[in-house]
């Protein structure tokens, strides 16, 4: 039985080389197949029988065996944007993104560095020293390689924000990822312009790189203009930045970098990438033409990307580089329990919601989350229930509060007040000062208590608390399960970021070979249309 069907028109092209190159059989066509690195040729012998090399050489005229398809050579290196990999020096245009408290850990960034691709630190929501550690321990460890620390965007804790900077600019952090940006504010400025500075020609030289995280087209048009002069002039008149800076800062974006994110984990307004990311590349195009940068913004693709289809998807849209998020708390390397990931290994794509966001409590901002084997989710909606039917802790009836107190909070509400004042004096006393003679604002910072300690009990793994935890997830976290189902990628303990990695950038690779050929119409048996990872394949590409 032929292995290969062809349904198409034959070319005016005949192949000319070895007949030891040409592979018939299933498995040796699959061979060739993942060779991308060499070009491949889908030829009819004088037998009648379709088979498959890399080797040889394509002519027009002369004698040989005629061609019915052929694909070029493309690596996995070879995806995104060249300029991408030139700045930050990476193999791959693939970036995994900053999962909070530190789920992004310092040993994942450190394992994507070394890989020769580029990691964020999850800094968002630790308190300063606990970011000091990790740049110490990322600086260690990295000595040339580009790594990026998360920068989010704080409005109901601009300390926050405001430290995260600070300890960035003093300790040489190169590079942050912006993210949950709704404008900007003087701290994403301030951190960008304080990198700024002019070579002796007088070209500009951007020390800071801002990678965007936006999900919004006026979010999206913020980072892709230049700081506004309003900021710039108050940061001039507090000494944060010098007159030359100022200057220089009217002639660049606010970001190098923009991540589109569509349906993803955590923050997400679950926008489809698919229309998303073309409207943003329309609007960069646009605004490129008004300012003419340099260096035209360059635009990413993140959510909803877990598989080498996805990746392959988002690289033909446009995308200069793709970023992973959900797929990597499952990796040994990730700052989250032995519980979490065991419980991500059997996630499928519908077993998420949508619950209250801890930072941006409340304003109403939601964010995605992991509903199967946790109760959080609901538990969360019921909290921003209360506070928007009540205007105190009070005012809940007390056979709910009882409730409340009994089965989530497990503990009186005012002990939890108590928690909450030790906590804030610590890392932000005006918290406090607000709330003191405002009960609604002290009703929100102790819901806010179990929003914000749900995810630490997660990364924990704390038993008594495994109905409250808070697990960010996407439902690439599904079609992540569904791609490595039977394979050694099954097993949560075999997952480690770069490793994922590579397999979803060679397996993009490969599906731009098929999809190449299967245009030309040749017709592959199922068992090649799909890239299954291997250890072996692992070990090579490693």
């Amino acid at each position: 039985m032929q292995e290969l069907e062809y349904r198409g028109t034959p070319q005016a092209l005949f192949w000319q080389g070895s007949p030891r190159d040409m592979a018939f059989e299933i498995n040796e066509i699959k061979e060739k197949l993942a060779d991308t690195s060499s070009p491949c040729y889908v030829v009819k012998d004088f037998r009648g029988r379709i088979g498959v090399s890399n080797g040889g050489q394509l002519v027009s005229e002369g004698r040989g065996l005629q061609v019915l398809a052929h694909a070029p050579s493309m690596t996995a290196n070879q995806l995104g944007d060249p300029t991408f990999l030139a700045d930050y020096d990476l193999q791959c245009a693939y970036k995994t993104g900053a999962m909070a408290n530190g789920i992004a850990s310092a040993d994942l960034v450190i394992a994507m560095g070394k890989a020769g691709m580029i990691g964020s630190f999850g800094a968002a929501g630790l308190v300063p020293q606990k970011i000091k550690t990790a740049i110490e321990q990322i600086q260690a460890s990295l000595h040339n390689q580009a790594y990026a620390f998360n920068l989010i965007h704080s409005p109901v804790e601009a300390a926050l924000e405001a430290n995260a900077v600070q300890l960035f600019l003093d300790h040489g952090i190169r590079i942050v990822e912006a993210s949950a940006y709704l404008g900007l504010t003087e701290h994403i400025v301030r951190y960008r312009v304080a990198g700024l500075s002019a070579d002796q020609n007088g070209k500009t030289i951007i020390g800071n790189k801002v990678i965007a995280k936006v999900s919004r087209t006026e979010v999206a048009t913020h980072f892709m203009q230049p700081a506004p002069s309003k900021m710039l002039e108050d940061l001039l008149a507090r000494n944060l930045i010098t007159a030359q800076q100022a200057e220089l800062a009217k002639h660049i974006p606010m970001a190098d970098d923009i991540t589109i994110e569509a349906d993803s984990g955590g923050h997400t307004d679950n926008r489809t990438l698919v229309a998303l990311l073309p409207t943003i590349i329309k609007l960069r195009d646009d605004i490129q033409a008004k300012f003419n940068y340099k260096q035209a913004i360059r635009i990413g693709a993140a959510g909803g990307i877990a598989t080498p289809a996805s990746a392959l998807a988002a690289f033909m849209m446009g995308a200069a580089y793709i970023v992973t998020g959900s797929v990597n708390q499952a990796c040994v390397e990730a700052g989250t329990s032995e519980h979490v990931r065991k419980l991500l290994q059997a996630v499928a794509s519908t077993d998420v919601m949508m619950a209250p966001a801890s930072d941006m409590f409340e304003m109403g901002v939601e964010l995605q989350v992991l509903k199967r084997g946790t109760l959080f989710g609901p538990r969360a909606k019921k909290l921003y229930e209360y506070y928007k039917l009540y205007n105190s802790i009070d005012e809940i009836p007390s056979e709910e509060r009882t409730k409340l107190e009994k089965q989530v909070f497990k503990k009186p509400l005012e002990e939890i007040w108590q928690s909450c004042i030790a906590f804030f004096e610590e890392r932000d006393p005006a918290q406090i000062e607000r709330a003191q003679n405002n009960p609604k604002r002290k009703m929100a910072l102790i819901f806010r208590w179990y929003l914000g300690l749900s995810s630490n009990w997660a990364n924990a793994g704390t038993p008594d608390r495994i109905p409250d935890m808070q697990i960010w997830c996407g439902p690439a976290m599904g079609a992540f399960n569904d791609w490595v189902r039977g394979t050694y990628l099954e097993d949560y303990r075999n997952r480690r970021a770069a490793d994922i990695a590579n397999h979803i950038m060679q397996g993009a690779a490969y599906l731009y070979r098929t999809q190449t050929l299967k245009m030309q119409g040749v017709h592959l048996p199922a068992q090649l249309e799909h890239y299954v990872p291997s250890k072996q394949e692992a070990l090579v590409m490693a």
